[in-house]
Formats: C-alpha cells, structure tokens, sequence
C-alpha cells in the first residue's frame, strides 16, 4: 500500500482529517492500489501541489514572479485546483514577503533539495521530500518542509509531530533549523515556538498504525 511509504505530509493530513475525509482518503488510495495491480497504470496524475512549490521556489531564487506563474497555472486548471492556486500563492508570499522579509537579512539558498527518509519500526516509510533549503545570514539555516491543505489546517500538534519526524531522519541541520510551512495559511511553525514535549515518536506512531489497520479493515471490504 502507498500508506507504507508515505510524504509526511500526506500523512499528517490524514492523522488529523475528520473521519469521513480520512476514509475517503483510504479508499482513493485502495483503489489506486488496485489498478496498479492490475496493470492498469499509475494513477490519476501526479500531485498538483507539486508545480505550485517547484513555482514557489524559483520565486524566492528570483527566476520568476509566483503570481505570474501562478495566473497561468489557474487559466489551466478548473475546479478546485483552480480554487486552491489563489489560496497557496496568497498564504505562500504572506510569509516570504511580509514576514520572512522584515528581517530584512541576506539569505542565499542551499543548492538541492534536501530529503530523508524516517523508517517507523514494523509500520512504514514517510518521507521528507521536495523541502526549501536556505541559509540566512552568515550562518543560520532554515529547512522549510510545505504542508499543502485548506482542512485540516496545521494544527500545533500535527506541527510537532512534523518537526520530530524532521528532527529524526534530516542530518546536518539541528531541529532550531526545521520549520513546517501551512502555505495556504501563510504560517511556519518551529521548536521555539510549538516547542517538543517528548511524546512525539509514541504519538506518530500510534496514529500511524491506526491508519495503516484502517487500511487493511477497508481493503478487505473490496
């Protein structure tokens, strides 16, 4: 199943997802797994947040105008990925512009991606992927991991268990580096301010296993 090697964000939005979207979540991807099997192809696409980021990023190594790139990609796209565009560029240049900025400190960006893998003994994978890395200063660092999703919203919880997760696998950099970034809210979250209370690891991981039995119990029904 794709739940055993999962982004972390695709993860935490179904940690904290009311119950009906969860299972929805489940049973989109029972089928895909499916299909898969069945040599069907792979799926309906890839993820859209994708080309937003890969836009978001080129804006802040100042390759392009996210709200130019960001026009095109509504005028290509209809329903409600049309109606998130608007949303992610808004929440995205909210922190880049009026809050990263104030500071008003030089910052160069990391070259690459930078991406780990956390191991969840006898349950999965997530992965850290596809993360904004830069250096602001002469020597502070940040690695911005993006969480892409109007409902749920990141809460402060959901926020720590991303943090840990970072924390665990990214190696170089300490946690006082590591932010989660809500783009659509336009909200980083770090250790200094939802800080760590020591029940993080035992807390994924029970809602880990609680999603992957979920899983099975939905699998079996198909």
């Amino acid at each position: 199943m794709s739940f055993e090697s999962i982004g972390l964000g695709k993860i935490l939005i179904a940690m904290y997802a009311t119950n009906s979207d969860r299972i929805r979540m489940l049973r989109t991807d029972i089928r895909y797994e499916i299909k898969k099997a069945k040599g069907l192809g792979n799926g309906e696409g890839g993820d859209f947040y994708v080309p937003f980021w890969s836009d978001a990023k080129k804006h802040v190594a100042g390759e392009l105008d996210l709200r130019d790139a960001t026009a095109g990609r509504i005028a290509s796209n209809e329903g409600s990925r049309g109606r998130l565009y608007p949303k992610m560029r808004d929440g995205f240049l909210e922190w880049w512009e009026e809050k990263r900025r104030l500071r008003n400190v030089p910052f160069t960006l990391i070259n690459g991606s930078i991406k780990a893998r956390l191991e969840v003994a006898g349950l999965g994978t997530i992965k850290v992927e596809n993360t904004l890395a830069i250096t602001i200063g002469d020597d502070g660092h940040r690695i911005i991991y993006p969480y892409f999703c109007d409902d749920p919203a990141l809460s402060d919880e959901a926020a720590r268990l991303g943090l840990w997760v970072m924390s665990q696998c990214i190696k170089g950099y300490s946690l006082k580096d590591m932010r989660v970034l809500d783009v659509i809210a336009g909200r980083t979250f770090s250790e200094a301010e939802t800080p760590l209370v020591g029940n993080e690891g035992e807390l994924f991981a029970s809602k880990y296993a609680a999603i992957l039995g979920e899983w099975n119990v939905l699998k079996a029904t198909y």
